[in-house]
């Protein structure tokens, strides 16, 4: 099994087991959310230990250590990524598998289980991006609007489109229903390198709101801001961004 069919077979199933337990009325709101993450990390953990043993693994779910600091190809999951929106029967979460070779964001796949026949999308099957729209969208936080996308926004003309998760937000650039992700609130490693990955492999630009590149396997693993958006539009973003 290639490294893209393991992390698109991961997040697979692990987005079925998700729905399964949201299907059982067992739990409810937070506590749905509780146990969607912890079946779903114990599940791709010890999945990945079975198939990639030599590699390293940095999970949300999982304690950390730094024995994935002296490895060059690190898995880096997000068991349930929206877990608010798992626990409250929406369908903008996502699963990420994403594989980093030397901080690299090179292999991923991300599962949006809660679409219709679930959908993965994956950095070894890149598809053609739509024709964009003459006004751009731009998608934002559903709760808590970033400051600094708020006013790009504006500056462009863009509509904004409020949604869940990131990895629902990305994966909304790469099948053409936005064309910028614009997030500066604060994330982690485990809540960008899947869709990093495969923004990518689709030809979106992908870096920091500085416009540095995404680095990943850091010792810190805070990585609090990101730009996914068509290439037409990143220099004018990023240019935006820094007059603010």
């Amino acid at each position: 099994m290639t490294d893209a069919d393991l992390a698109a077979h991961l997040a697979e199933t692990a987005g079925r087991i998700l729905l399964q337990v949201r299907a059982s009325g067992m739990f409810e709101g937070k506590a749905l959310g509780n146990a969607g993450d912890e079946t779903a990390d114990r599940f791709l953990v010890n999945a990945l230990r079975a198939q990639r043993p030599d590699d390293g693994i940095l999970c949300e779910e999982t304690k950390d250590t730094a024995d994935r600091l002296n490895k060059s190809r690190v898995w880096i999951v997000d068991p349930v990524d929206g877990t608010r929106e798992y626990g409250e029967d929406r369908d903008d979460w996502a699963v990420h598998v994403g594989l980093s070779v030397d901080g690299v964001a090179e292999v991923g796949a991300v599962a949006l289980p809660g679409l219709d026949g679930g959908t993965v999308l994956r950095t070894d099957r890149p598809d053609t991006l739509p024709p964009a729209p003459k006004t751009p969208r731009m998608l934002v936080s559903r709760s808590r609007p970033a400051a600094e996308a708020v006013a790009v926004a504006a500056a462009l003309g863009a509509n904004l489109v409020p949604m869940g998760s990131a990895g629902a937000k990305a994966m909304a650039v790469v099948r053409g229903e936005a064309e910028i992700y614009l997030h500066s609130g604060g994330q982690y490693e485990w809540d960008s390198c899947a869709p990093v990955a495969v923004a990518r492999a689709f030809g979106l630009h992908c870096s920091r709101i500085d416009g540095s590149p995404m680095l990943y396997n850091q010792q810190d693993t805070y990585l609090p801001d990101l730009l996914i958006c068509r290439p037409e539009l990143a220099e004018e973003t990023l240019r935006l961004v820094a007059a603010m």
